[in-house]
């Protein structure tokens, strides 16, 4: 039986069926989901679609942001590697920026900044030269590499990046690190303070005070984390295991210093 036979010879209804199953389509390429999905979709209309739907969409829109964040933290720490692996793939099936760009993410997941930075830097080309999150991910990997002046090269190609205030709050943060680095003390205060100002969770905290006390500023550092460990108090348990990392970074800064 022909599509349009099962459709009742409606063509508003298959306009509408192929509008959907290439919306679906579009949803598979876009979150890296196996490309037999298409196939499935493009070919059996209308019904691969609605196997899509029931099999993919329905589980991922019945469940919380929350509950997706502790499935992946799960999937983390029993398989670190799956992430990468899976990006991995999807970037050699389909070599989009998208998937250059979670395939860096990956990999600086797992401490290859060499590959990460060299991922966005492919990634950052042509209409994604200004992409800020391509360039914010390439600046954090050549931090992590010891390359602060690059990563300031970097950052001053965001839109806005030759000042802070019109940064995002997390390019502020590589800024402030950059800076730090340089041994530019002063810029890099600045930076911390306008990032724990605007930067949710801990990480800013966690490396403001770690830089306090790197230079001598130890009463402040204390200070810091024991505003940290109040807020820990008050954290809800899946945000926790973060929020205990930097403050723990900030707490080896104090004691070595």
């Amino acid at each position: 039986m022909s599509l349009f036979n099962l459709l009742g010879g409606s063509l508003p209804l298959i306009g509408l069926s192929l509008i959907l199953s290439i919306a679906l389509a579009v949803h598979v390429v876009r979150t890296g989901r196996e490309l037999f999905w298409l196939w499935i979709i493009l070919i059996f209309q209308p019904i691969g679609g609605l196997v899509y739907f029931l099999a993919i969409l329905l589980p991922e829109l019945s469940r919380g942001s929350t509950a997706r964040r502790l499935e992946q933290s799960a999937r983390a720490a029993l398989d670190p590697m799956r992430e990468y692996r899976e990006a991995k793939q999807a970037c050699e099936d389909t070599p989009t920026v998208r998937n250059q760009s979670r395939l860096a993410q990956a990999a600086a997941a797992l401490g290859r900044h060499d590959e990460a930075e060299r991922l966005y830097a492919e990634a950052a080309q042509g209409i994604h030269a200004e992409d800020p999150a391509l360039l914010l991910g390439r600046a954090n990997a050549l931090l992590e590499l010891g390359r602060p002046q690059e990563a300031v090269a970097v950052i001053e190609l965001i839109p806005g990046g030759e000042t802070v205030d019109p940064l995002a709050p997390g390019a502020v943060l590589a800024l402030a690190r950059a800076h730090e680095s340089l041994g530019h003390a002063a810029e890099a205060d600045a930076a911390y303070a306008e990032a724990i100002q605007r930067m949710a969770g801990f990480e800013a905290f966690g490396r403001y005070a770690a830089f306090m006390a790197r230079n001598g500023r130890n009463d402040e550092a204390r200070a810091a984390i024991a505003d940290m460990d109040k807020r820990l108090t008050k954290l809800a348990a899946q945000f926790r295991k973060e929020g205990r990392h930097w403050r723990d970074h900030a707490a080896k800064a104090l004691a070595e210093s």
